[in-house]
């Protein structure tokens, strides 16, 4: 895929975390979350080396108050930023790939079905983080399913950093699917042929 020119390449050497909440409700708790000490030591325990954040309408304040030359100076990070993409993220989602398990990123996403399957069609290690704000939540269901499933890590606001960890062994699992003992048609297919198949959601 062709990465999106407006999309920032991955600096040389570089590990790069995608964050999104979507387009359809704000998360200012999620974007908190993932400006705080705790989760930006564990992206440097694990050698990322820059965090990119699609923060929306209401969240560009919270980019604009933190100190990102000090997160730089402190964790080797670096922190950029913008609202949305009306052409989509595939783009942000293409600058993660690498044939390098040292140096393809992941992402953490709200849990809307449709920024959580683009992610998983493209095969990028995934967090998915439930909004548990929103009425009539499905997505901490959905998270479940998926993280029960093997696809994704059940990321929480409480505890996101250890889910950075349990994110780099899906990722090492991944690499390794489909199972070479596996006779089925099915599995075959590969992890993104069997998400085509048994999932349904869209947004």
């Amino acid at each position: 895929m062709r990465l999106d020119p407006n999309t920032p390449p991955v600096s040389a050497g570089g590990k790069r975390l995608f964050v999104t909440i979507g387009a359809t409700a704000p998360f200012n708790s999620l974007i908190r979350a993932v400006l705080a000490h705790g989760f930006l030591q564990a992206l440097t325990d694990h050698h990322f080396t820059e965090l990119r954040i699609q923060h929306g309408d209401g969240g560009a304040h919270i980019l604009q108050e933190a100190d990102l030359s000090n997160i730089k100076e402190r964790y080797g990070l670096t922190v950029t930023g913008f609202d949305f993409k009306k052409e989509g993220l595939n783009g942000e989602l293409a600058a993660l790939q690498s044939n390098d398990v040292e140096k393809e990123g992941a992402v953490v996403s709200h849990a809307g079905s449709g920024s959580v399957l683009d992610a998983l069609r493209m095969n990028v290690p995934l967090v998915v983080v439930p909004n548990e704000d929103l009425l009539h939540n499905h997505q901490v269901e959905l998270a479940e399913v998926l993280e029960k499933q093997k696809y994704v890590v059940h990321g929480k606001l409480g505890d996101l950093a250890a889910a950075i960890a349990r994110v780099e062994q899906l990722r090492r699992a991944a690499r390794q699917w489909p199972p070479v003992t596996s006779g089925e048609e099915k599995y075959q297919k590969g992890l993104k042929g069997v998400l085509d198949e048994e999932m349904g959601w869209v947004d």
